[in-house]
């Protein structure tokens, strides 16, 4: 068989290769999406003091049957609920699938698709290990760019599916997910760039390599993870609820809002093609979730760094564990965000995005700049020095704009007073607005 593969043209051995990587990568992912639904169920029971899927998968052996080998009857084995995922995909690609008249047949029918392939093209130059013949599946110098090109074209399917449905709901929420990604793509790329700024490139294998040093060159059993810098903690904090929001998840899931637009821009699918929405929303999180590492925690590095070949071999074996692991870290966040915080208004989440994050990753992204060529045209301690100054300044004008008080009028407030003077109690309700401006007196001039 290698010898055969070797025999072949160079050119069709490349296209072979990156076709394995690519599945190295996408059958691992889509295996573990029933896995992923099964934990957030479970962790949000846990989070909010109620049952979850507990029974599902659970095997029960006869006590009496002649087919059951005597060690196993009466045994009964627990998966906690772990095939009910399985339980519901089979019934989703199994039930009658039904399509609404007037509708945009072609762009209904696609927009599914598009969500789903951006979810798992993410993963694309994303590395799993020191291991370049098998990952990434392409290690091409625009890797962050592509990143952020490929996460961009996540609203196509937001937006077609709004649109082709024919439905108001469904168009407000394709509407509020491409508003969405304008004021939280712009953030996310300015936080990234300061990455790249530290790094000198958008390789992210490059910036696996950078963060592999001891930590800021002094700490020899540490690795120098960029969140470990003020920049780099500034950057993470920014890129962290950018793609929380970019992956329509709350408390950033406006374009789904049910209390608002049914379930916003799938309003009207079913069965399977509702089904590869869910899929996408989940692939899309774990591979936010370990782009988010790969970037700001040291990709598939250990914590510990311990300069020695043996080391570094078991360090090289477990990668694809530690990615795994740090996914699943990252899947919890998103879960815990789910439990614990309300839905935003639409307003709070444009300031969000316009009035704090942009305007935070723009002057932290200066500031690196700034830092970079004092340190290269005068020494280190000019660098320290300039960077210090920038995130002094950067603070007071933060603190200067919360101090600052609002000019809009309070709202009318209302007040309701119980009057018992009768057998019948009632309540009077008044409205108390703002004094108006004393009138000017006479003779006071124009």
């Amino acid at each position: 068989m290698m010898s055969w593969l070797q025999g072949l043209d160079p050119t069709v051995q490349d296209v072979l290769s990156a076709f394995g990587r690519a599945l190295l990568v996408i059958l691992p992912i889509f295996m573990l999406v029933p896995f992923m639904i099964w934990y957030e169920r479970r962790l949000l029971s846990w989070m909010q003091d109620r049952v979850g899927p507990n029974r599902t998968g659970n095997i029960t052996f006869s006590r009496k049957s002649k087919l059951v080998p005597g060690f196993l009857k009466g045994k009964k084995f627990k998966l906690f609920g772990l095939l009910q995922s399985i339980a519901d995909g089979v019934k989703l690609f199994t039930k009658e699938d039904i399509l609404p008249g007037h509708i945009d047949r072609f762009l209904f029918l696609i927009a599914p698709s598009i969500s789903l392939f951006v979810s798992l093209s993410l993963a694309g130059t994303l590395p799993w290990g020191p291991f370049p013949k098998l990952t990434p599946v392409a290690d091409v110098n625009i890797g962050l760019l592509y990143v952020m090109a490929i996460s961009s074209l996540g609203a196509y399917g937001s937006v077609l599916a709004g649109y082709a449905s024919n439905n108001k709901y469904s168009l407000m929420g394709g509407l509020r997910a491409s508003a969405q990604l304008i004021s939280y793509e712009l953030a996310m790329g300015v936080a990234l760039g300061c990455m790249v700024l530290v790094t000198g490139s958008l390789k992210m294998t490059d910036m696996v390599a950078q963060q592999s040093q001891p930590l800021w060159g002094v700490v020899p059993f540490l690795y120098n993870w960029n969140v470990f810098t003020p920049w780099g903690f500034i950057a993470t904090i920014v890129f962290f609820v950018c793609m929380i929001a970019e992956s329509n998840r709350p408390p950033f899931d406006l374009p789904e809002a049910e209390n608002e637009l049914v379930a916003g821009y799938h309003t009207e699918y079913s069965t399977k093609r509702w089904g590869l929405f869910m899929m996408a929303e989940y692939i899309a999180m774990f591979t936010f979730s370990m782009i988010f590492f790969t970037v700001f925690f040291g990709g598939y590095l250990l914590p510990i760094r311990i300069d020695n070949p043996s080391f570094k071999a078991i360090e090289g074996y477990l990668a694809p564990l530690t990615m795994l692991g740090k996914g699943a870290f990252g899947l919890s966040l998103y879960i815990w965000l789910r439990a614990t915080f309300p839905r935003l208004r639409y307003d709070q989440l444009m300031n969000l995005g316009w009035k704090f994050l942009l305007p935070l990753a723009t002057g932290n992204l200066m500031i690196i700049a700034s830092f970079l060529f004092a340190q290269k045209a005068y020494g280190n301690l000019a660098g320290a020095g300039v960077a210090a100054v920038g995130y002094i300044l950067l603070i007071a004008i933060w603190l200067a704009n919360r101090s600052k008080k609002s000019e809009v009028e309070k709202m009318e407030s209302r007040t309701a007073t119980m009057v018992s003077d009768t057998d019948t109690p009632t309540i009077v309700v008044g409205t108390r607005r703002k004094p108006a401006a004393p009138a000017p007196a006479p003779g006071g001039g124009e």
